[in-house]
């Protein structure tokens, strides 16, 4: 295993070469230092786990492989945070919040003033989150030619999601064509950006952050900086397919063009984003619900209070691009949803949970896990009135055997006792409640702002330091689908042989 998290830690730390030439390129002597410190550190410490595991065998078995997802992605969100700590930007406890909330795509942020940031610090957080995005693992089995069946159980235990569709026999060649993918979204999502006038390097910046539905911007005001109608459409489509399970592509590359309309996950997703997008653009507007119904409605001005009101085109391109950037999980914003009508921030708080589809960069529960919960339910419902009565559950055509059914009811178990744990934490720390309880949805569905105190013009910094680390290890927990961090908490994982 060290010789695995070896390779994992030295190939994190070279990436950070691309913002050691920018620091350069825009003259950052301080940035530089702390960069070429932090690869230094990061290379000597690979050095060693490589040396320490040189002689292990190249097979690796479930437990290694469930417990090196884990480790790696512990130690990559360590590794994302030394740039900004050796650089003398952040303490310790808000660089590991920034590296990890980078690393795991969540676009929580620490900084209450992001511009200030050296350029080339700037170019880390949006390439962390490019990283995690697609997976390190991932990225690593593409190029390591020998992890064999091992590289198939690392697939698994960084994937996001259960999908009910089959692996590719050969593993390498599925993790090669996803990240070929990756890149080409990648460049056609820049282009596109620069065509619209926007700068190479902020571009770039975006782009990381969209594709990989991380949510950072250079920009304290995120989206909202250029209030541009072209780039919030180029976004939108993005996110949108960054949403989508990565696996369709393969059927899309075959020229398989209703694949996407056969899969019913991609179908409820699609139809999530434009009812909420539909309901959240009603309210603003005034067509439903109360559209100047906010918590601070009677302390505000009656100037404030009319500037909240839409008109119906502005309440569309409000909604359309809130509701896209929250339950795919990028966290971009281009106005203060916390200061919308209840309904609406009750809308974006739901989809928070709901998330992406499997097998996407996005986070949250994933579509097809609320879909087979809810078919589940149905039929236990039913169970009660036609006891005798024999049904699979069924996705897409495919039965959803017992074993997995178990799986996801273990899953929601063990995801409300960390949120539960999260929840009680802040709120000893002294945290309001509205503030505590989407802190801690919001992280460990990697969505990234939250309401209150960490809303979308607001920062995590006023988060005690104890509880960063706590919402760190949720984001991690998040990212790996809780199963691959939480057994590292089992006295019986470490136990030898048994």
């Amino acid at each position: 295993m060290a010789r695995f998290l070896g390779f994992i830690i030295g190939g994190t730390g070279l990436t950070m070469v691309f913002s050691l030439l920018w620091a350069v390129w825009f003259w950052e002597p301080v940035a530089m230092r702390g960069i070429a410190t932090s690869m230094a550190v990061t290379l000597l410490v690979a050095g060693i786990l490589l040396v320490i595991g040189r002689s292990a065998a190249d097979k690796l078995y479930q437990r290694e492989a469930l417990g090196l997802v884990g480790l790696s992605w512990i130690s990559a969100s360590i590794v994302a945070a030394l740039p900004y700590w050796f650089s003398g930007e952040l303490t310790l406890p808000f660089a590991i919040f920034e590296g990890t909330s980078g690393i795991t795509t969540t676009g929580a942020s620490v900084l209450d003033d992001i511009e200030p940031l050296p350029q080339s610090l700037l170019f880390w957080r949006g390439f962390t989150q490019w990283l995690g995005g697609m997976g390190i693992i991932l990225l690593f089995i593409a190029i390591l030619p020998y992890l064999g069946a091992g590289g198939k159980q690392l697939f698994r235990g960084e994937s996001s999601g259960p999908d009910p569709r089959s692996l590719k026999p050969r593993i390498r060649e599925t993790a090669a064509v996803l990240w070929t993918i990756y890149l080409m979204l990648t460049l056609v999502n820049t282009v596109l950006l620069m065509l619209g006038g926007m700068d190479f390097f902020y571009a770039l910046c975006h782009t990381f952050s969209c594709i990989s539905t991380g949510g950072f911007s250079p920009h304290n005001a995120s989206i909202a900086w250029y209030n541009n109608l072209y780039f919030e459409i180029v976004l939108i489509v993005f996110m949108v397919i960054a949403g989508t399970n990565f696996g369709l592509f393969f059927d899309l590359r075959k020229g398989d063009y209703k694949s996407l309309l056969r899969d019913p996950e991609w179908r409820t997703y699609i139809a999530l984003l434009f009812g909420g997008t539909l309901i959240v653009a009603l309210n603003l507007s005034g067509w439903i619900g109360a559209s100047t119904e906010i918590v601070q409605g009677p302390e505000m001005t009656a100037v404030e209070q009319d500037s909240l009101e839409y008109g119906e085109g502005h309440a569309l391109r409000m909604a359309a691009f809130q509701v896209v950037s929250v339950m795919t999980g990028t966290g971009f914003s281009t106005d203060d949803f916390d200061q919308w009508p209840a309904l609406s921030r009750m809308i974006l708080f739901f989809l928070m949970f709901v998330g992406g589809c499997a097998g996407s960069t996005s986070g949250g529960l994933k579509v097809v896990r609320v879909l087979l919960m809810l078919k589940i339910a149905y039929w236990r419902i039913e169970k009660t009135f036609r006891p005798k009565t024999i049904r699979a559950v069924r996705l897409g055509g495919v039965v959803i055997d017992d074993d997995t059914q178990r799986t996801m009811a273990s899953f929601m178990v063990i995801y409300g006792v960390w949120i539960l744990g999260g929840c009680l934490l802040l709120s000893a720390l002294g945290m309001p409640f509205e503030t505590t309880v989407t802190a801690v949805v919001t992280t460990i569905n990697i969505v990234g702002p939250g309401l209150a105190l960490v809303g979308p013009d607001a920062s995590f910094s006023v988060i005690p330091d104890i509880g960063k680390l706590y919402l760190s290890l949720l984001m991690i927990l998040g990212r790996l689908e809780l199963f691959a961090v939480t057994v590292l908490f089992m006295p019986a994982f470490w136990r030898i042989g048994r």
